[in-house]
């Protein structure tokens, strides 16, 4: 099955790039490109793209209140966003996470890991490595959000003991693996305890539980936990 990419960027040179390097991959299709955020919610809404791979800065509509507009629409709900950054100093990363985007990249990304993170994304995952994770807590703890969702706590409390454990190791940057090693579990049994967390909160992917376990207040303040 082909997973269907827009790519949403103001540098023709990069887009086209970008668009050699995914159409070589057999699995990958670059079905539309967009220069700014505006064109970007349109072309989201006409082609309904598997990923939109998101520029932050760009002229007028920016890829901020793109990935907003786009996950704030109920008929997008399938459409996962790609934030392409230099997350170490991007102030936008967590406010685009907390929008809805499923993860970023820096645009010094080799072509492997690139063309990876897009299958990622599709899968349901979230491209949010513990370093990263690590980051984006960070953001959160200086500028925490309260949740908009007053159905939240509700929902939390609906997860098992175990679902809550697995969701605050996630939180704290620890990938599967990692969390199965720790529970004494196996990697499939901790994803499919991920999987039953993200339906109970409606989050539309790995990135969005970790944005719930922040504001429902499940994960507060301390380091992330080192495997």
């Amino acid at each position: 099955m082909t997973i269907r990419v827009l790519l949403a960027d103001d540098h023709a040179l990069l887009r086209d790039t970008f668009r050699i390097l995914i159409n070589s991959a057999g699995d990958l299709e670059v079905v539309g490109q967009a220069s700014d955020g505006a064109q970007a919610i349109t072309l989201a809404k006409t082609l309904h793209p598997d990923i939109v791979i998101m520029d932050i800065r760009m002229p007028g509509t920016d890829g901020l209140a793109a990935t907003t507009a786009i996950c704030g629409d109920p008929s997008l709900s399938d459409v996962r966003i790609l934030i392409l950054t230099t997350f170490e100093t991007d102030e936008y990363v967590a406010r685009a996470l907390r929008a809805g985007a499923s993860g970023f990249l820096g645009k010094d990304v080799t072509a492997d890991v690139l063309l990876d993170a897009i299958r990622t994304v599709a899968d349901g995952d979230a491209l949010l490595s513990p370093a990263a994770t690590k980051m984006l807590v960070s953001r959160f703890l200086v500028t925490p959000e309260p949740a908009s969702d007053t159905e939240l706590p509700e929902q939390i409390s609906s997860l098992t003991a175990r679902e809550r454990e697995v969701m605050i190791m996630a939180a704290r940057g620890m990938s599967n693996t990692d969390i199965a090693d720790t529970l004494c579990l196996s990697p499939l049994t901790v994803r499919t305890h991920i999987q039953r967390a993200m339906t109970k909160l409606h989050a539309r992917d790995r990135a969005q539980l970790v944005v719930a376990a922040y504001q429902s207040g499940l994960v507060q303040s301390g380091p992330p936990a080192t495997p």
